[in-house]
Parts: C-alpha cells; sequence; structure tokens
C-alpha cells in the first residue's frame, strides 16, 4: 500500500505560459483602386461611344462620325500616257463571249494532293469586227456625177483581240496541293493568273472568228456607207470588199 507521502498532491499553481504573438492580417484578395477606376472609365467610355453612336442612327447628331469606321486610303500614282496614236477605224459589229477554262498544271507520277495548280476561271469579253478606211487603196472610190452613182472598194474586215471585261470574269475555284500550298507561302506566283487570262482571251478570239462576225461587219459597213452616200444625192452605192 502506497505510503500517504507517496501520493502527488494537486497543483496549486498553473505553469507560466509565454505570449504568442498576434498574427498579422491577410491580405486582402480584392481589386484595388486603381483597378476600379480603370474598369470605371471603360465603362464611362463604352456608354458614353454607345450614346454618340445611338443619336447619330437616330439623325440627332447627324455630323458626327463613327470613330471605329473603316478607312481606305489611296495611294495610286499618277496616270501616265504612254502612246497616243490616231484610227480611221469603222468598228462595224463586236460580240460579246463567255468561256469557262480549266487549267491545271501537275507533275508525272506524282500524287495531286502533294503537287498540283487547278484553276476554274470564267472569263467574259468582247471582240471587236472594225473595216479601217486609212488602207484604203489608191483608186479604191469611184464617183460618176452623171449617174449618181458610186463604187467602193474597202478592205477586209480586221478582227481585234478579245479584252476581258474583269467585272464579269472571276475565279470559280483554286486547288492547290500540300507542297504548292508551303511554297505559296513563301512566295507568290502572278505568272498562273496570267497564264489563266491569257487562254482565255486566245479561246475568245478563236471562238470569234468561227462566230459570223466577219459577215455582220461586211453587212453594216454597207449599209452605213450606202445611208451615208444616198443622202448627199447618190442614187446607186456599190460596196466591195477586197480579198483577204
Amino acid at each position: 500500500m502506497a505510503k500517504p507521502s507517496e501520493i502527488d498532491e494537486p497543483t496549486r499553481e498553473y505553469p507560466e505560459v509565454e505570449d504568442q504573438p498576434t498574427p498579422a492580417p491577410e491580405p486582402r484578395t480584392g481589386m484595388g483602386g486603381f483597378a476600379r477606376v480603370l474598369i470605371f472609365t471603360g465603362v464611362v467610355f463604352a456608354l458614353i461611344v454607345a450614346m454618340c453612336l445611338g443619336l447619330r442612327a437616330v439623325n440627332v447628331l447627324p455630323g458626327f462620325d463613327n470613330p471605329f469606321s473603316d478607312k481606305t486610303t489611296d495611294r495610286s500614282q499618277p496616270v501616265l500616257l504612254q502612246s497616243m496614236r490616231d484610227l480611221s477605224r469603222y468598228v462595224a459589229a463586236d460580240g460579246t463571249f463567255q468561256v469557262i477554262v480549266d487549267l491545271q498544271e501537275n507533275r508525272e507520277n506524282i500524287p495531286d494532293f502533294l503537287l498540283n495548280k487547278r484553276t476554274l476561271f470564267v472569263g467574259s469579253g468582247t471582240v471587236e469586227e472594225y473595216v479601217d478606211f486609212g488602207q484604203l487603196a489608191e483608186g479604191a472610190v469611184k464617183v460618176d456625177n452623171n449617174d449618181k452613182s458610186v463604187t467602193i472598194e474597202l478592205p477586209p474586215p480586221q478582227q481585234g483581240q478579245a479584252a476581258l471585261d474583269m467585272e464579269r470574269s472571276y475565279v470559280v475555284a483554286e486547288e492547290r496541293g500540300l507542297l504548292n500550298r508551303f511554297g505559296d507561302a513563301f512566295r507568290s506566283d502572278p505568272g498562273q493568273q496570267q497564264r489563266v487570262y491569257q487562254l482565255a482571251q486566245q479561246r475568245i478570239t478563236e471562238a470569234a472568228r468561227a462566230s459570223g462576225l466577219d459577215q455582220r461587219a461586211r453587212d453594216n459597213t454597207t449599209k452605213m456607207l450606202q445611208g451615208l452616200l444616198t443622202s448627199l444625192g447618190y442614187t446607186s452605192v456599190t460596196v466591195t470588199f477586197a480579198s483577204p
């Protein structure tokens, strides 16, 4: 049995506890004053712009221009006159033609998805048929005042080069292989487009030769001269064309 002196006595005084330092306040995570000012200024500016645009839309401020409107600057150079010449042509007829050009450039034994250039182009152009009165031969015009008759021998009609109408001509589709696309990223090929235009002009010019435009030009020129000379008092007007 334990002795009474060996039994622990209750603690009469609490041990001293050192003072703990007061923790520092955590930093505030909200937006600072400067950020609030910036946001407020942006909102006010947006409201002002929206209000001004709205007033302009209802014609309250008709003179107010949109500060964010598109602007186009023309830095083209002045037109340079390269040549000038006198013409004695009578344009007797013209025709408007349309052609579809499908031009493809590829390499044999190489798949098209790797190396291929294909352009589908719709070309619209006009071809003129004219008579050049400056090429009249000596003695081509014979006048008989007694009979009131005139005989004229004209040079054969000539056909001009087809002129493409770029407002009515357009590219329908273009196909390029992977290697072509990679090469186009570093260099352009304006010659491809030029070849398409030239091919369209060539096709239209060839089609005009077989369209009967030459005969129409002969008929129109004959009617024009007959009407002109008849109004001058001649009763018989004969118009012929020399052989090409």
